[in-house]
């Protein structure tokens, strides 16, 4: 019998974080994948991910709507809930002999708690790690949670056994997204037209020229802040008056007042110099961020993939507070002279090299050689 593995996917990034394992457990011999999209992965507000996945020969096993409209701290709340509900459903249908979550955003719990209630084994994928936001305690919540962790790093593995799981239960696989990074290292040229290919709205330049790109999320634990925050950031690429592929926020509490900042600067100002998109296919993603000047803003993505792509990246905020970083990264406030200043320091600044802090581009396989082999728990005990 092919062992089923079930891996719940909730937002786009989440799927460039396990793309590689997915591939491989859909090759392995004695895996049967079943593969569950849900919450703003679904949603083509925030970037759908359902195309970008079925373009990449993956069947999906079940989709789970379950993202309440509002982008707030309840709505937040209230999204978990009825994905618990929604899950539990879904695993109780699917039958799955383990279940995989996927790092730190807060509907990533719903299925850790799903799954631990109904005594199937868990598996976290990047825990360990330190951060800001509601991020930091949904993190090690999971841990907790989990039977088995594979994680990014050795440090990450330092800390979740010193949270008292069992070193016979951590792994170091490194991150799967570094698996793509490392595939476009191999083959970075620009081949194909974002604009063409993805569309969005806003200023056009031609994709050769220097550019940067912008991703910038809200902070969950900042929400009332992220109109201010994100105005800052726009009157910063505004000074520096380079062409900028801008991605659109993810579904956190405040994402609505980021938009509205957005939207109310696009209104009084000619952004010019702008393109905003919602999503990319996740290696269209990384050439693009290869071949640019550098990255601005508070995603993860300039920390891990950047880093081993050895992109210039500007990190905003306390989002990434605490996450072990390479070189390429300059942290600045959320203040519009620092922000352009640090964007002027990369550019005069050799490009940093290449740095393996996350992984060296062969996660994906040894995490589908893991879940099909590993002998399954839903048991644990602390350990000290």
């Amino acid at each position: 019998m092919k062992r089923k593995v079930c891996v719940v996917v909730t937002a786009r990034p989440s799927y460039s974080r396990i793309k590689t394992a997915l591939l491989a457990l859909r090759d392995h011999k004695d895996v049967e994948l079943q593969l569950v999209i849900a919450a703003s992965a679904v949603l083509d507000r925030y970037g759908s991910v359902v195309k970008v996945i079925q373009s990449d020969g993956l069947d999906i096993s079940a989709r789970v709507y379950m993202v309440l409209e509002g982008e707030s701290l309840l709505t937040s709340a209230k999204t978990t809930g009825l994905g618990l509900m929604e899950l539990a459903t879904v695993f109780d249908n699917l039958k799955p002999d383990v279940v995989v979550t996927i790092a730190d955003r807060y509907e990533t719990i719903a299925t850790a708690i799903a799954a631990s209630y109904m005594n199937i084994p868990l598996v976290h994928v990047q825990g360990g790690e330190i951060t800001g936001s509601i991020d930091e305690k949904v993190r090690h919540a999971i841990t907790k949670l989990a039977d088995y962790h594979f994680v990014a790093s050795h440090k990450a593995a330092e800390r979740v056994i010193r949270m008292g799981e069992e070193k016979s239960s951590v792994f170091v696989t490194g991150c799967p997204s570094i698996d793509l990074a490392a595939q476009i290292l191999e083959n970075p040229k620009m081949d194909f037209d974002p604009f063409e290919r993805y569309g969005g709205v806003g200023a056009t330049f031609k994709p050769d020229d220097d550019y940067l790109v912008v991703m910038q999320h809200p902070v969950t634990t900042e929400a009332g802040e992220a109109r201010r925050q994100i105005t800052e950031t726009i009157h910063a690429i505004q000074q520096v008056n380079m062409p900028t592929f801008w991605f659109w926020p993810n579904v956190d509490a405040g994402s609505e007042n980021l938009a509205k900042g957005i939207r109310a600067y696009r209104e009084l100002h000619r952004a010019d110099n702008i393109h905003f998109f919602k999503n990319m296919h996740p290696e269209d993603f990384l050439r693009l961020l290869y071949n640019s000047r550098q990255i601005i803003g508070n995603s993860s993505v300039a920390i891990r993939e950047c880093a081993f792509l050895g992109v210039p990246a500007v990190n905003i905020g306390s989002r990434q507070s605490g996450r072990d970083r390479g070189l390429n990264v300059i942290d600045v406030d959320y203040d519009r002279e620092q922000i352009a200043s640090a964007i002027q320091q990369h550019l005069h600044d050799p490009r940093p090299g290449s740095d393996s802090l996350y992984g060296d581009g062969r996660a994906g396989d040894q995490i589908a050689e893991l879940l099909a082999t590993l002998p399954l728990k839903y048991q644990k005990r602390l350990t000290y």
